[in-house]
C-alpha cells in the first residue's frame, strides 16, 4: 500500500508538539477562552479561519523543508498527503458536530457554558489521537494486512451511516450514561461551568460532567472511524498525526460556527457516509489498483461539496 517510512525527525515532532501547546494556551486562556461566554458566529468564523490558515502554512513549510532536503517528488507527495488527510479528517469531524449539538440540547446546556466542555473535549481528543495514531502506525508497520481490515470496517461503517442518517440516537439508552448515573452522585439542575459541587459535605457531579463524559466517548467513537480513514491516504505517522491534530484543534470553532445552521446541512451525513465507503473501497482494491492521492482528494472534495450544495438547495425556503 503506502510507504511506511516517516519523514518526521525527532526535532520535527518536538517542534509540532510545542506549537500545539502554545496555540492551545493562546486559544483557550488568552483570547477570551477563560471567560464563560456565548461564542458568536463571528468569533467562531475567525478562529476557523485561523486554524485553516495555520494548517496551510504548516503544509507549505513542510513542503519547503522537504523540497530542500529530500527532493521535490517526496515534498510534493507528502504535502498532498497532508492536505488530503486534513480535508478528510475535517470533513468527518462535522459528524461529531451533529452529535455535540444533540448532547447539549438533550441536557439543555446554555450556550455560554458549552465552551468549557469543548475545551476539555479537545484536550482529551488530542491525547487520545496521539495514543491511537502511534499505536495504529505500529500495527500497520508490523501487520500490513490490517489495512484491509480497516477498509472493510470503513465500508461497513459507511453503509451503517447511510442507513442511520435520519435517525437520532437515544441518549437515555446510552450504556456509558447509564453506568455514570448508577455509580456517581449526580446533582439536579444547572450549576454553570462547574463539573462538581459540594452539598452538605458530600461531592456531587453536575449535569455538565455527564455531558463531558458523553463528549469524550463520542470522540473515541469518532476516532475509531476517522483514524483508519487517513491510513488509506498515508501510513507516515508524522503526516497522520499532524493532519489529524490540525483538524481536531479547529473542532471547537467549527462547532460554534455550525451550531445555529446545522439543520441546513442535514444531507451532509450522506456525503460523509459516501466518503467512508470510498476510502474503505480504496483500501480493499489496493492490491489490484492504487488510487492516486490527488484523485482521492478530488473525489472526497466532490462528495462533500455536492452534499453541502444539495443541503443548501433543499433548505433554501426554510
Amino acid at each position: 500500500m503506502n510507504n511506511t517510512i516517516s519523514i518526521g525527525e525527532p526535532w520535527m515532532w518536538a517542534a509540532f508538539v510545542a506549537f500545539v501547546v502554545v496555540m492551545l494556551v493562546l486559544d483557550l486562556f488568552v483570547f477570551g477562552g477563560s471567560k464563560a461566554h456565548k461564542v458568536s458566529a463571528k468569533e467562531a468564523a475567525a478562529w476557523s479561519l485561523v486554524w485553516f490558515s495555520l494548517a496551510l502554512l504548516f503544509n507549505a513549510g513542510l513542503w519547503w523543508y522537504l523540497n530542500g532536503t529530500v527532493g521535490q517528488d517526496i515534498a510534493e507527495r507528502k504535502a498532498l498527503e497532508f492536505f488530503t488527510g486534513y480535508l478528510i479528517e475535517k470533513s468527518l469531524s462535522v459528524d461529531n458536530v451533529f452529535i455535540f449539538l444533540l448532547i447539549f440540547s438533550s441536557f439543555h446546556i446554555a450556550a455560554e457554558y458549552q465552551r468549557r466542555v469543548l475545551i476539555f473535549g479537545v484536550l482529551g481528543a488530542i491525547v487520545l489521537r496521539a495514543v491511537m495514531i502511534l499505536a495504529g502506525a505500529w500495527v500497520v508497520r508490523e501487520f500490513s494486512w490490517v489495512l484491509y481490515f480497516f477498509g472493510a470496517f470503513l465500508v461497513v461503517t459507511g453503509m451503517r451511516m447511510l442507513v442511520m442518517a435520519e435517525k437520532e440516537p437515544d441518549l437515555e439508552k446510552n450504556p456509558v450514561l447509564k453506568f455514570a448515573r448508577r455509580h456517581l452522585r449526580i446533582s439536579d439542575g444547572q450549576h454553570g461551568e462547574k463539573f462538581s459541587v459540594m452539598k452538605n459535605g458530600v461531592r456531587y457531579f453536575t449535569q455538565l460532567f455527564l455531558v463531558l463524559i458523553l463528549i469524550e466517548v463520542s470522540d473515541l467513537v469518532f476516532a475509531v472511524d476517522s483514524i483508519p480513514a487517513i491510513f488509506a491516504i498515508t501510513t507516515d505517522p508524522f503526516i497522520v498525526f499532524t493532519s489529524n491534530i490540525f483538524a481536531i484543534m479547529g473542532l471547537r470553532a467549527l462547532y460554534f460556527l455550525m451550531a445555529d445552521v446545522a439543520d441546513r446541512f442535514h444531507l451532509l451525513k450522506y456525503g460523509l457516509a459516501m466518503v467512508l465507503n470510498f476510502i474503505g473501497a480504496k483500501m480493499l482494491i489496493a492490491p489490484w489498483y492504487h488510487v492516486p492521492v490527488a484523485a482521492s482528494l478530488a473525489i472526497v472534495a466532490v462528495l462533500i461539496g455536492t452534499s453541502v450544495i444539495a443541503s443548501l438547495i433543499a433548505t433554501r425556503k426554510k
